[in-house]
């Protein structure tokens, strides 16, 4: 049995340039506090916090005049920012630049007197920050069957939480457009461009991994997927894997593996999540190879 790892698996930029932001602020600073998870992969989190890095909420934000707090790559409201104003802290952005032009153009959008709805999911840290640029007037929807949640009466831009599916993403715009089609512009002058339109906020690194991602997981007897267990990307990429392969196994760790998996299995792939480390990946290879005494191997990225 050969185990492999998916060379196209693991951080996206967005995660790299904050995981990086928050090692070099603390080999110059000694610590740093995250607003949140930094990213949902708590063997990661592991990692930072024995370099310094300590995980707080918002109601600690009071408490640390004069510290350096990290924004995470999900990005975060305008209200965080006044607060860190008010408190004296020393804010380190390292919002991923992807989720701040979609902040940007929301908050444009918004001040032209739209009505915001965001393909999301209401809790997501992402979706709070997008839905801070709003005041939180935005419409949140995480599928077609919450559709009549959006007043179509009103001039609309449907944006994207940036790790959603594609696929679902468009099966709401289609929707949208064909009920401002019905219900709008026929009793109206204006073109159903006029009152509607839609915005493809999806990261295109993450919706590039899943051609790639299936292609992998048709490729092996058994693929086993890491991602920390909170990972909205890592739950759609999962499934998605799975889709193609039924032996699909979800794992956080390596001591989670069961040696039960892999039975008359010759092939096995290790693939991962956006927010999923390379140096995980690997540990969890290791543990198979281990169960099964297999011989390394690596698949080449390219």
């Amino acid at each position: 049995m050969v185990v492999e790892v998916d060379g196209h698996a693991g951080f996206c930029w967005g995660v790299v340039r904050a995981v990086d932001i928050a090692e070099r602020t603390m080999e110059a600073n000694g610590e740093l506090f995250c607003l949140g998870d930094i990213i949902h992969n708590p063997e990661e989190i592991k990692r930072l916090e024995a370099k310094g890095l300590r995980t707080i909420t918002h109601a600690d934000l009071k408490n640390l005049g004069g510290k350096h707090v990290l924004l995470r790559a999900h990005g975060e409201p305008p209200g965080t920012f006044e607060l860190a104003r008010q408190y004296n802290i020393t804010i380190v952005d390292a919002t991923c630049p992807v989720v701040s032009k979609v902040q940007e153009r929301i908050r444009k959008f918004y001040d032209a007197g739209y009505q915001i709805a965001i393909f999301g999911k209401a809790e997501h840290a992402e979706v709070v920050g997008l839905l801070g640029q709003t005041k939180g007037d935005a419409i949140v929807v995480k599928s077609v069957e919450e559709i009549d949640k959006i007043d179509l009466r009103r001039k609309t831009v449907l944006f994207s939480q940036t790790t959603m599916d594609k696929g679902g993403f468009h099966l709401l715009k289609e929707e949208l457009q064909r009920r401002v089609k019905e219900l709008v512009v026929a009793s109206t002058e204006e073109t159903a461009e006029e009152h509607f339109r839609a915005k493809d906020t999806i990261c295109g690194q993450v919706f590039g991994r899943d051609r790639k991602l299936r292609i992998f997981a048709r490729e092996h007897d058994v693929v086993v997927f890491v991602a920390g267990r909170k990972s909205s990307n890592g739950k759609v990429l999962f499934e998605m894997c799975r889709e193609e392969n039924s032996r699909t196994h979800f794992v956080e760790r390596g001591e989670e593996v069961d040696p039960l998996w892999f039975a008359g299995a010759a092939r096995v792939g290790v693939t991962g999540a956006t927010s999923t480390p390379q140096w995980l990946m690997e540990e969890v290879r290791k543990s198979i190879e281990v169960l099964s005494e297999a011989p390394r191997g690596t698949a080449a990225a390219g």
